[in-house]
């Protein structure tokens, strides 16, 4: 009578532990069908969890210091400066796209701002018509036809595809703060240009946390929103219902 009692139990354990892996992979399946540009969500979760500790312990703390003592019109010239840095490329990527006119408002904006702007702490340029383009390697690849890939988070960098991420690569390696010699102060300028960028989302912060239920899900939409808006340069294509 026990072998027959633990032999229906063994039948029912094999039955269970079966029933159970089969709920996982069903679970699996329906978490990789959840999004299908982010098929390594559970991945992509764990790098946002780590950059939103580096964040908040280091990064915001940094940012909100740099906000309140850094006087506005030397946060404006911070700005420009690393904005003139960044019009080189801009005007490259706009002419490896084949927008000549935008190509030459951006290198008209770099002679006018390292000259007259005095290395580009003052945006001139602007001044005197030539606005400022966004344009960079991974839009490029996009115009070029290059799928975008499956979406990525980054620590640090934070929300990418896999297609902008081999953009930053290449605009990572042209970048001019790169070309400096002197390991100190190319890690200084580097670490400013991060402090002076967070410091400029710090007004995005509440309206995310107010916003989001997920705050994942919310910046994943919003990052691939925009890129389409930035790669249609603001006309992106009606979607069919």
């Amino acid at each position: 009578m026990m072998k027959i009692n633990m032999h229906a139990l063994a039948c029912c354990g094999r039955r269970l532990a079966a029933s159970s892996l089969f709920g996982l992979v069903l679970v699996s399946t329906v978490q990789a069908q959840g999004n299908p540009q982010d098929p390594y969500e559970s991945f992509n979760r764990a790098m946002f969890s780590a950059n939103e500790v580096i964040d908040q312990y280091a990064l915001r703390p940094l940012a909100r210091v740099y906000d309140v003592a850094t006087p506005l019109p030397v946060k404006a010239s911070v700005g420009n400066f690393f904005g003139n840095a960044g019009d080189l490329m801009v005007g490259v990527n706009n002419a490896l796209q084949g927008k000549v006119s935008s190509a030459g408002n951006d290198f008209a904006r770099l002679l006018i701002n390292s000259t007259l702007g005095i290395f580009g702490l003052f945006d001139v340029a602007s001044e005197l018509g030539y606005y400022r383009n966004d344009e960079d390697f991974g839009q490029t690849l996009a115009v070029w036809g290059v799928d975008s890939g499956a979406y990525l988070y980054l620590p640090i960098f934070g929300p990418r595809t896999l297609r902008d991420t081999a953009g930053l690569l290449v605009d990572s390696f042209s970048d001019p703060v790169g070309q400096i010699d002197e390991v100190a102060l190319r890690n200084s300028v580097r670490g400013l240009r991060i402090v002076d960028l967070r410091a400029g989302l710090l007004p995005a912060d509440k309206v995310v946390e107010e916003a989001a239920l997920d705050k994942y899900s919310y910046i994943r939409a919003a990052y691939l929103q925009r890129r389409t808006s930035q790669i249609y340069d603001g006309r992106p294509p009606r979607l069919d219902d």
